[in-house]
C-alpha cells in the first residue's frame, strides 16, 4: 500500500497542478485538456471493450460526457465556478473512499469492484463534506441556502461513486485491472475520471432544468 500511495501522490503533485492550470487559463487551454482527455479515454475504452457488444454505446457516452463538461461552462457564463466545485468534490470523493478504505478496511461494498468497502463509501461522504467551509471561503456555494450546497454534495459525491461502480464492472466483465498504465499509481485515465464522467452530465442536468440557480 505505502509504495503504491507514494506513486499516487507523486503522481497527483505533478499532473494536478499542470490540469488546474490549464482549466485557468481557460480559452484554448481548456478545450486543448478536454480534447487530449477525450481522446486518451477514447482509446482506452477502446482496449477495455473492443469486440464487446458495449463498445459502441460507450464512445457514445464518452461524447455526451466531454459536451456536458464542456456546456457546463456556458451555462455558468463562462465561470469556471461550477466546473472546479464538480472537479473538487470528485477528486475529494476518490480521495475520501481510497484512504479510509485502505485504512479501515471491512466489508465490500460491491462484488463487481473488490476494492470497493463500506468504511470507503463513508469515508468518501465524510471528506466531500469536509469541502463545505472551503466552498464558502471561494463563494462556490448556493448563497441562497446551506442545505442546497450540502444536498448538491452529497448527489455530486453519490454519482462519482456509482460511476467509479460502473466503470469497475466494465473492467471486470473485460478481466482488466485498470482501463490503462498512463498514470503511475493511479492506472488509465479513466481509472480516474470514471466518476467524473457520469457526476459532470448530472450536474449539468441539474443547471440546465435550474434547480439551483448558483451554486
Amino acid at each position: 500500500m505505502k509504495n503504491e500511495l507514494k506513486k499516487r501522490m507523486l503522481s497527483s503533485i505533478i499532473l494536478l497542478p499542470i490540469v488546474f492550470f490549464l482549466i485557468i487559463k481557460g480559452s484554448y487551454f481548456f478545450y486543448l485538456l478536454l480534447i487530449i482527455s477525450f481522446f486518451i479515454s477514447s482509446y482506452e475504452w477502446h482496449n477495455l471493450t473492443k469486440n464487446k457488444k458495449y463498445h459502441l454505446p460507450g464512445f457514445v457516452f464518452l461524447a455526451c460526457s466531454f459536451f456536458s463538461i464542456y456546456q457546463i461552462r456556458i451555462i455558468e457564463d463562462n465561470s469556471y465556478n461550477l466546473f472546479f466545485l464538480i472537479l473538487l468534490i470528485c477528486i475529494f470523493t476518490d480521495i475520501g473512499g481510497y484512504v479510509f478504505g485502505k485504512t479501515f478496511k471491512g466489508p465490500k461494498l460491491t462484488s463487481y469492484s473488490p476494492n470497493k468497502t463500506i468504511s470507503g463509501l463513508i469515508g468518501s461522504y465524510l471528506l466531500a463534506l469536509c469541502l463545505i467551509p472551503f466552498l464558502y471561503y471561494l463563494n462556490l456555494y448556493n448563497q441562497n441556502s446551506i442545505i442546497l450546497t450540502i444536498v448538491f454534495v452529497i448527489l455530486i459525491s453519490s454519482v462519482s461513486q456509482i460511476g467509479d461502480i460502473i466503470v469497475s464492472y466494465f473492467k471486470r466483465k473485460s478481466n482488466f485491472k485498470d482501463t490503462g498504465k498512463i498514470i503511475p499509481g493511479h492506472g488509465g485515465l479513466l481509472d480516474r475520471i470514471d466518476g467524473m464522467l457520469f457526476a459532470f452530465p448530472f450536474a449539468y442536468l441539474i443547471s440546465f432544468i435550474s434547480l439551483f440557480h448558483k451554486i
